[in-house]
């Protein structure tokens, strides 16, 4: 056993991922505060194939050497945009045809191992701020809350955690990760 080469990762260089066809998936974050959550949810979304993140509200925006630190330079392969209303972008979103699920603790939420996405459905993944989650009016235009099932005392992810959970089921769900 010996760890892989740069070589073999087969990784794909930044235009080779910016032309390369996308999971149907978009990350919002939701007033999230801490630049290194965000730097990290680049970070995951280049490892998914994600079409887009979203930034909202609070949200800090690249570039930015906190973003950046986390991110490894995944801000110059996802695509991403800046949206002042989370709430708005949710309603653009559906009307494009992307069913809305926030990972958020909450009444009616559905553990996120049972939950069956559609293989060709486009997704836009909702995550909250780190201590308030997210925004109550989010919620309400929700088409799915999905909640990561846990053991312990906490009760609580870091989002950037929560984030790779999310993505890997999702992918790994709709078109298996078996390479």
């Amino acid at each position: 056993m010996r760890k892989r080469s740069m070589d073999e990762l087969n990784r794909l260089s930044v235009e080779a991922f910016k032309k390369a066809t996308k999971n149907p998936i978009v990350l919002i974050l939701d007033n999230v505060r801490s630049l290194n959550n965000v730097g990290s949810a680049f970070r995951t979304a280049d490892a998914f194939l994600v079409e887009k993140i979203f930034l909202c509200g609070i949200t800090g925006t690249p570039p930015h050497r906190e973003i950046h630190k986390t991110a490894l330079g995944a801000t110059e392969s996802v695509s991403w945009e800046y949206r002042e209303n989370t709430v708005e972008l949710v309603r653009e979103l559906r009307k494009d045809g992307y069913q809305i699920c926030v990972l958020e603790q909450a009444s009616h939420s559905t553990p996120l191992n049972h939950f069956q996405p559609k293989p060709g459905q486009a997704y836009a993944l909702v995550f909250g701020n780190e201590v308030f989650g997210v925004e109550e009016e989010v919620l309400e235009h929700a088409d799915e809350v999905l909640e990561i099932p846990q053991l312990g005392t906490k009760h609580s992810l870091n989002i950037s955690v929560s984030m790779g959970i999310a993505l890997w089921d999702l992918v790994n769900k709709t078109q298996g990760l078996d390479s």
